[in-house]
């Protein structure tokens, strides 16, 4: 299912997708990824962001949202980067999580997709659809994680977090999930929370990353 799920956030390195993760909340994928070539060709490392203007910053950065913040955050983990970890993104959640603005979503993003070491995403869609289709009962990200863990194998985490993101995206939205074209209805417990009509709820489908 879904088998063109994948990390929908541009990057070309370790270090530029602990960025644009940081930068990704509360805000698209898609907007993220139009500001992200101007921000690394600016600062290509973490050595020079650590260092840069945080005026600069925050201009190439303002289209995602809460841009002073986030500022802050990316030159913070920049630095502590630097002076910590020679400048590389370290490939241990342990590590990661000591990273100004990072915690363990962020973290276990940059390992599944960077570093390939299983982890799941626990992000809103992750959040709501798990508990939709009853694999938890918990609001917590931690304690979903958790759950989630124990009903999966380790190496199918990092691929399961993509699957159920993608389709949180595009059909089983927060207020009206696309439930009449669900490629998932026949097994969801939660089916009828939307539309049921096919036509209805084929109006609702969304055909990228908007949120």
């Amino acid at each position: 299912m879904f088998p063109d799920a994948h990390c929908e956030l541009d990057f070309t390195s370790p270090f530029e997708l602990l960025i644009a993760t940081v930068l990704s909340a509360q805000t698209t994928d898609v907007r993220v990824n139009s500001v992200t070539p101007a921000l690394f060709a600016a600062y290509p490392s973490a050595a020079d962001l650590a260092s840069a203007d945080p005026a600069h910053v925050e201009e190439l950065i303002q289209p995602t949202g809460f841009f002073r913040a986030k500022t802050k955050s990316i030159i913070g983990l920049s630095q502590a980067l630097a002076e910590r970890f020679g400048g590389e993104v370290p490939g241990k959640l342990d590590d990661l999580v000591t990273l100004p603005g990072v915690g363990r979503k962020t973290a276990n993003v940059v390992l599944g997709n960077a570093f390939d070491v299983p982890g799941l995403t626990i992000d809103t869609h992750f959040n709501r659809l798990s508990r939709r289709w009853g694999w938890t009962q918990s609001t917590d990200p931690d304690q979903i994680e958790t759950d989630v863990a124990a009903l999966f194998p380790k190496k199918e985490w990092t691929i399961l977090s993509h699957r159920v993101i993608w389709h949180g995206r595009r059909y089983c939205h927060a207020r009206r999930p696309a439930c009449g074209v669900c490629p998932l209805a026949q097994l969801c417990p939660s089916f009828g929370e939307g539309p049921t009509d096919p036509t209805a709820a084929a109006k609702l489908v969304r055909d990228g990353p908007r949120s």
